[in-house]
């Protein structure tokens, strides 16, 4: 990187950040006596659009939904007021309309400081444009593709099938209906949608099931491929690089043909995988809010990398070792799974920055990390990206309020704990990020074969465990090689977050995550370390840490083997949650009892503001 991209890169870099926390600033309104009454006034309308008093826990959901990006918060708030499906579906869309024409203004201003500054190349600023102009066409199919797939199709799936997921799974199989593989078997994922026919169902791909948005988007990137072949990239010579991803882009995105939609955006990741510059797009790559055909979200987005980040390579080095040491003591023969695990490993592209530039399924929630491409066949050819945006989402957990419902459940010595590491020593709460979020990246990729995900998919429920095993992966990694001065914030982490994650109880796009929280939980209930009595004890002593990390080398060699053995993930989930009606429940009764008490409590204060204790005191 030359000197005069560097120094851009960081120009641009700060003013994100700056940008991030100008953003988080718009709290204010509900923390402090003044306050822009703009940003009071612009919330307020848009309550008053969704039938919600204009009080301090409605303004919080909202705020929640603007800067954090997620909804859960506002369909509690809608719930709570005896709103019905239909009206909430319908206000949930009409937040979508709203965030995205607040974010697109917001990254309209961002393409205008980078020209105004001379900022980057014209090859960078042509991407950033091109990106832009892709990804308003991808905002605007974005609402329907939500009311196609998850407002239309997947209730009538469940109509019919009484939310059955493994039943919804083999019909799906027996009918041909999941975009085929490379191989010509069912595939992971999909790039086509289900429609209702006479007798069933039928599948098309998006450039069928939606051609005016696949247009739309294929014109646009027609118009920057144009765009990049007259210039050049003097700063890492990725020019070619650059317009073979767009042009695969553009292939895979007017495909037609459904036997042959893997095999294109394969190429995608393929040509993807080639880019290491700083400036990475995103393109679709997951699939969680569709939980039966898996469908591919739309995704798009540019990454920018920290140049002054230094790297992760601690976290490396404890799960390549932790794998070798667990993989070579598991006997299992397939020394191929092995082999194949540690190339992933050793040619992982680590990117740390932040999102500068996101659309469409991004207005709905962003990343803390990933790591991608999803394609296990590419991941063997190529390897494998990981993103994480610390910056993000240590500037996120310094702007949001705090809520009283922390203070009911873990109680204010806990929390001084975990606000002490957030305001006052930002560099070891980056080394804690390194241990659980990006050791569970890392974590994603152990004990993977080319079809370990659709082998232990028959019940559909791959998802529900594979989050708690790539943090556990992490986890396992970090207690078999401690760092003692990391070791309480690990704890606490691990506990809040098991916790914190039954509040996604009913957000049917992160059930894996909510699934995750209820195994954690098990371990943390069997292990001493909580116990509920109507309120929750915590107790973090030298042999509760002991017995945990105890449960969970010994769960995680457990699941290793489930993993090698390729068996069916609902035999492992089944040990700690079971379906009862719409969501899952902890098997344990205590457990059980506890997020009971939880989920009742983040409905009734979980946007409460604690007046307790003033945020800005944690600030100087």
């Amino acid at each position: 990187m030359n000197t005069a991209f560097e120094s851009d890169l960081k120009q641009l870099y700060r003013f994100l950040g700056e940008r991030q926390r100008e953003l988080g600033g718009y709290f204010s309104i509900v923390e402090r006596e003044t306050y822009d009454k703009n940003i009071e006034a612009f919330i307020d309308d848009f309550l008053s659009q969704i039938e919600l008093a204009a009080n301090k826990e409605n303004r919080v959901a909202l705020l929640s939904r603007l800067i954090g990006l997620r909804d859960e918060q506002m369909v509690q708030a809608l719930e709570k007021e005896n709103k019905d499906t239909l009206f909430i579906t319908q206000a949930k869309e009409k937040a979508y309309l709203w965030v995205k024409d607040f974010h697109l203004a917001r990254h309209q201003k961002l393409l205008d400081f980078v020209t105004e500054k001379n900022l980057l190349s014209p090859f960078y600023r042509a991407v950033l444009q091109g990106v832009h102009d892709v990804g308003i066409a991808m905002s605007d199919w974005q609402s329907d593709w939500t009311e196609h797939i998850i407002n239309t199709i997947n209730p009538l799936l469940e109509i019919e099938y009484d939310k059955d997921s493994e039943a919804i799974a083999s019909m799906l199989h027996a009918k041909g209906l999941y975009d085929p593989d490379t191989l010509g078997k069912d595939g992971d994922r999909s790039y086509s949608v289900l429609e209702k026919v006479q007798g069933g169902y039928s599948a098309k791909a998006y450039a069928l099931a939606f051609p005016s948005h696949v247009k739309r988007v294929t014109i646009a990137l027609e118009r920057l491929i144009r765009e990049l072949s007259s210039l050049s990239d003097p700063d890492f010579h990725q020019e070619e690089a650059y317009i073979g991803y767009f042009k695969a882009l553009l292939e895979a995105f007017g495909e037609e043909d459904r036997r042959a939609l893997i095999k294109r955006w394969a190429e995608v990741d393929r040509t993807w995988m080639k880019m290491n510059s700083p400036i990475q797009v995103g393109h679709p790559l997951e699939y969680y809010e569709d939980h039966y055909k898996k469908a591919v979200a739309l995704e798009w987005d540019v990454r920018l990398s920290n140049p002054e980040a230094k790297g992760a390579q601690k976290a490396h080095e404890r799960v390549e070792a932790m794998f070798i040491e667990l993989f070579d003591a598991s006997g299992f023969e397939g020394i191929h799974v092995k082999q194949k695990v540690l190339e992933n490993l050793a040619r992982i592209q680590l990117y740390i920055g932040r999102p500068a530039l996101f659309y469409a399924a991004e207005f709905n929630g962003l990343f803390s990390a990933q790591v991608v491409p999803n394609d296990e066949v590419v991941t063997q050819e190529f390897g494998k990206k990981i993103f994480a945006f610390s910056d993000n989402i240590l500037d996120a957990l310094r702007a949001k309020p705090f809520l009283k419902i922390h203070h009911e459940v873990f109680g204010k010595a806990f929390m001084d704990q975990e606000r002490e590491l957030v305001f006052h020593a930002p560099e070891k709460w980056h080394q804690v990020y390194e241990v659980t979020t990006i050791g569970h990246e890392l974590g994603h990729i152990l004990w993977m074969d080319n079809d370990t995900e659709m082998a232990m998919n028959k019940s559909g429920v791959f998802k529900n465990i594979e989050e708690f095993k790539a943090t556990t992966g992490g986890l396992v990694a970090f207690f078999n090689n401690e760092d003692t001065s990391l070791r309480e914030a690990v704890f606490a982490d691990t506990i809040k977050r098991a916790v914190g994650l039954i509040g996604w109880m009913k957000t049917g796009e992160v059930e894996p995550y909510y699934c995750e929280g209820l195994i954690h939980l098990a371990g943390l209930f069997d292990s001493g370390v909580l116990h509920f009595d109507q309120k929750l004890t915590i107790t973090m002593s030298h042999e509760k840490y002991e017995a945990l990390k105890a449960w969970y080398i010994q769960t995680y060699t457990k699941l290793s083997k489930h993993y090698l053995a390729k068996k069916d993930a609902k035999d492992f989930l089944t040990l700690f949650a079971q379906k009862e009606g719409d969501f899952y429940q902890p098997v344990s009764e205590e457990i059980k009892r506890f997020v009971t008490y939880y989920w009742e409590l983040h409905q009734s204060m979980g946007r409460d503001i604690d007046e307790s204790v003033k945020r800005e005191e944690w600030m100087k």
